[in-house]
């Protein structure tokens, strides 16, 4: 039986295009399937808890043993310059049985809860050096002198922390923090920074998970 040559061809051109359309549809799934890899993460690289505000804010510091052993803070640096100070986790006040029981502003010689701070130039605030005495903490058997760590310009105390000073327990790193500072200049806080370790080094150094 003789073959008919525009059979042939209309046969050859259908395969030609449906080999084309299958490298086409090959090529769009590749481009889909690596679209969505960029766009969704792996179940398994995703962390078990998502991360705080803090966590997305700030650049977490930290400074150890500060003047006496046991004496962790952290310094929480937005992005803006201003610096949260606080207690460490590892923080001795926090191991005191009984809890931390007060916490009092007038330290040195004047009452840092009473400070004023007002305008674009910060009148009012107080200078601080990293060893200037913020805050005392008070616990059933001990106290503790918390410092300002960094030096700058003291902008305001927690004052809740006053009638509340079980959030220094609860929630130490948000509504528990002992103040804001806003280093003088950018040197001061190169300087500073010396002093300090970044949070993967806290956690190695104190062996702790956070």
């Amino acid at each position: 039986m003789a073959k008919n040559p525009e059979t042939d061809d209309t046969m050859e051109t259908t395969k030609q295009n449906q080999s084309e359309e299958e490298v086409e549809h090959s090529d769009e799934q590749k481009q889909e399937d690596e679209l969505r890899s960029l766009l969704l993460s792996d179940i398994g690289d995703l962390p078990l808890s998502p991360p705080s505000a803090t966590q997305v804010n700030f650049v977490s510091y930290f400074i150890t043993d500060f003047t006496k052993p046991g004496h962790d803070q952290y310094i929480y640096r937005h992005a803006n310059g201003l610096c949260v100070i606080g207690l460490a986790p590892t923080h001795l006040a926090f191991k005191d049985e009984g809890g931390i029981t007060n916490i009092d502003f007038n330290v040195g010689k004047s009452d840092r809860s009473v400070l004023k701070v007002s305008g674009k130039r910060k009148k009012n605030a107080m200078r601080s050096e990293s060893n200037t005495a913020l805050c005392k903490v008070s616990t059933a058997k001990d106290s503790y002198i918390v410092r300002c760590c960094v030096k700058g310009s003291l902008l305001e105390v927690n004052e809740r922390l006053i009638k509340q000073p079980h959030l220094l327990s609860s929630s130490a790193d948000r509504e528990g923090y002992i103040a804001i500072i806003m280093p003088t200049r950018p040197a001061d806080w190169t300087k500073n920074k010396e002093s300090l370790i970044t949070l993967e080094e806290y956690k190695a150094k104190k062996e702790v998970s956070l």
